[in-house]
């Protein structure tokens, strides 16, 4: 099957090869009953981000009692069980993607959170998915060789995401020089989120505190125990559907404060060493800047803890 699928690649045209991906896509969604219309579906697209925000999302709605499934890049999850993805990319094939969620509905998830690479968009993989929210967190150059080195053919690509959920509740990073594009695009309800002004949720007051972080949005307060300012940016999409969904503030503060790791995401190691070790999955400048600044405050913070010679910080990148 896969030197057949080789060889149709090299002699067919692309439009007509991906024709195939979408055939597959639908076969697969109805071979296993359309399992995504039976759950609230929630896909998380973007460069930078997906797991954080997708995780958080995850354990707002879990730790509120509403059994959620989640396919992230590094982790599956089907409420409180979890295994590790072993299918060596973050959007598995289409039977498999289908399966998964079909095994959410037969566990009865009420919810499914879905991370929606680049890739997988372009191959259909996303098609035959009822998207209830679509979340857009960021876009930098990555995957350029994919989208013909172009940045405004990758922004379309993900764009497809948007434009084949016009039903659904979109939720857009107004941080982002993008925003606009994805904002432009007809859906259900538009809600921004940010860390400068003119979003409806707009962090303020972000500040490190031991080995998280807590932030406002106006007098609602709210703290993460996963390191780094920016994952602060990767919560609000949580408090954004989550709000829309009509959760009481406790149980949205609670759900974020409660989730402690988010695999290979300034993940801490302890092994009663007396220094910390953090480990974070960075590849790109932003990332790798992000990712030592959040250094940076933890040694200040730990400064302020310490007379003298504070426990050394250590990322690992």
């Amino acid at each position: 099957m896969l030197i057949v699928k080789k060889l149709l690649k090299r002699v067919l045209p692309e439009r007509i090869f991906l024709l195939y991906h979408l055939a597959l896509a639908k076969m697969a969604s109805l071979f296993y009953g359309n399992p995504s219309g039976k759950m609230t579906v929630i896909g998380v697209t973007g460069t930078k981000g997906k797991s954080s925000a997708a995780n958080f999302i995850w354990s707002v709605l879990q730790t509120s009692g509403r059994k959620t499934g989640l396919l992230s890049t590094a982790i599956l999850r089907i409420g409180e069980e979890k295994a590790l993805n072993n299918y060596h990319m973050t959007m598995p094939g289409r039977f498999t993607l289908q399966k998964l969620l079909a095994d959410m509905v037969k566990a009865q998830c009420k919810f499914a959170v879905i991370e929606v690479t680049s890739e997988g968009i372009k191959q259909f993989r996303h098609a035959g998915i009822k998207f209830d929210y679509v979340i857009f967190t960021n876009l930098y150059r990555e995957h350029m060789l994919s989208h013909n080195n172009s940045m405004e053919e990758y922004k379309k690509t993900k764009g497809k995401l948007f434009v084949a959920s016009p039903d659904a509740i979109f939720i857009v990073n107004s941080d982002s020089p993008h925003k606009d594009y994805f904002l432009s695009l007809p859906a259900k309800k538009k809600i921004t989120f940010g860390l400068q002004a003119n979003a409806d949720l707009q962090a303020t007051e972000v500040a490190t505190i031991g080995n998280g972080s807590r932030f406002r949005i106006e007098s609602d307060g709210y703290e993460l125990s996963i390191p780094g300012i920016f994952n602060v940016e990767n919560a609000l999409p949580a408090i954004a559907v989550c709000r829309d969904l009509g959760m009481p503030l406790d149980e949205i503060a609670k759900g974020l404060v409660n989730l402690k790791i988010i695999p290979g995401r300034m993940e801490a190691i302890e092994c009663n060493q007396n220094f910390r070790v953090y480990v974070d999955y960075a590849h790109q400048k932003e990332s790798m800047e992000a990712a030592l600044k959040a250094a940076r405050g933890l040694m200040a913070e730990l400064e302020t803890r310490f007379d003298a010679n504070p426990p050394l910080v250590i990322v690992l990148l």
